[in-house]
């Protein structure tokens, strides 16, 4: 590896523990190996208008505008209803609402960080009065964000099929399933130890008693919740019904939240309209820089033949699939400890794509596996941005989070990214039943 390479590389992660913005961290390592390599420097812009010259961007900004219209438009309210209707009985069953309702949020938004930012107030107060710690409460919140990562539209999908140039419909599918698995594994870990968290209040809402009371009272929920609830049967049935691509299904989703929000609810104001638009164009220009630049880092990397350096590396380890498979697993959680989600997509998955198809595992699978560990970094400290927004939103202190976030992360995040990992059926063949084998290749 040259020398040039190797200062790039030192640059890349000074810059990174000294908190720079990642943009300018990629532009300046970049510049440094380029100096010193003697390379073209038009190698940049050249390089990143083709990563950014790409239809797929136009869909992540329809799925996060959309997503936060979700945010101010009422429709939290009505999910936190229907969630609790569906699973209020349940031994800790308040706290599964969050849960549940992270799971509509996710399928609604895309995204981790919408899910707390519209949940967190809303639930964690309330919660907190029926006896709950709020510490708890919150944690449990931060540790299902990222299940907006997993239940589709995804965002983290969308960029991950962006630089491995894999179809967006399987992606999206490979990951239901673990994302399923995981809210699951969360209400029964909360359903075990909710008990330590716990001091019982005379303000828990009552809940209908007999069978027929039940059921009107999921029906009326389902109702109220039923025009958000729409939003995802829209998306997911024009894309995999061939009626619409990507791009159109986001577009889609914009309007119908639009009209949701300002027409049927009337909780969206057109001044929250117009700060969601503004929010979504920083965050879009944010990723599209991280993108461009960081493309750009990258593909210098793998030309100098750092790719092929980590696969000898490798290697030189190791042969065997299993092994190899878990390296990577270990690599992508301590980057997900420091780096955020987008830049890991970004930087690793073109060094290891050369790797991954040398033991021949599946790229529909690797997206679900890296999605997964992607959402784990967003949860895992020290450098865990869940744990900052739900920190500040519930204004309970960073370490108290982090004890019943371990928890989830210990005994449901690390086993189902295992099965993830090494049960390839688990996020392979829901695809290939919706979309057939040539689409989602042999596993």
């Amino acid at each position: 590896m040259e020398t040039g390479v190797i200062i790039g590389l030192i640059a890349f992660f000074v810059g990174i523990l000294l908190g720079l913005p990642l943009c300018w961290v990629f532009v300046g390592s970049t510049s440094i190996a380029l100096i010193i390599l003697d390379l073209p420097k038009s190698f940049m812009a050249g390089t990143a208008y083709h990563a950014i010259d790409s239809y797929v961007l136009m869909a992540i900004a329809f799925f996060i505008f959309a997503g936060n219209m979700m945010s101010v438009s009422g429709i939290a309210d009505r999910l936190t209803r229907f969630a609790y209707a569906l699973v209020g009985r349940i031994r800790g069953g308040l706290v599964d609402v969050g849960i549940v309702a992270t799971v509509f949020m996710g399928a609604l938004t895309g995204s981790s960080l919408p899910c707390i930012a519209a949940l967190i107030p809303i639930l964690v107060p309330r919660l907190e009065r029926l006896g709950y710690a709020r510490a708890y409460v919150t944690g449990v919140l931060c540790s299902s964000s990222f299940l907006g990562y997993l239940i589709p539209p995804s965002v983290p999908g969308l960029i991950y099929c962006l630089v491995a140039q894999q179809s967006v419909a399987a992606v999206f599918l490979s990951t239901v399933f673990p994302g399923l698995l995981l809210a699951a594994g969360y209400m029964l870990v909360n359903t075990v130890i909710v008990k330590h968290y716990y001091k019982p209040s005379d303000d828990v809402p009552e809940l209908p008693e007999t069978f027929k009371e039940t059921a009107k009272e999921i029906g009326a929920s389902f109702w109220s919740a039923l025009p958000a609830l729409g939003c995802p049967v829209l998306v997911l049935v024009g894309i995999y019904g061939g009626i619409c691509t990507p791009n159109e299904a986001g577009a889609l989703a914009v309007v119908y939240t639009a009209v949701v929000g300002l027409f049927m609810y009337r909780e969206m104001t057109p001044k929250s309209l117009w700060t969601s638009a503004l929010t979504t164009m920083v965050t879009l220009g944010m990723i599209t820089l991280l993108l461009g630049f960081g493309t750009v880092f990258t593909r210098l990397l793998i030309r100098q033949g750092v790719g092929e350096a980590l696969m000898d590396l490798v290697f030189g380890f190791s042969q065997n699939r299993y092994v190899v498979l878990a390296m990577m697993n270990i690599l992508l959680l301590v980057f997900g400890m420091f780096i955020d989600g987008i830049p890991i997509l970004i930087i690793v998955v073109p060094l290891i794509l050369p790797l991954v198809t040398k033991i021949d595992v599946n790229l529909v699978q690797l997206g679900a596996m890296i999605i997964v560990n992607v959402g784990l970094g967003v949860v895992t400290p020290p450098y865990a941005i869940s744990i900052f927004v739900g920190s500040r939103l519930a204004d309970v202190p960073y370490l108290d989070l982090v004890k019943p976030m371990m928890i989830f992360l210990l005994f449901v995040g690390i086993p189902v990214l295992l099965l993830t990992t090494y049960w390839p059926a688990l996020s392979c063949w829901l695809p290939t039943v919706f979309l057939g084998p040539n689409i989602v290749g042999a596993y």
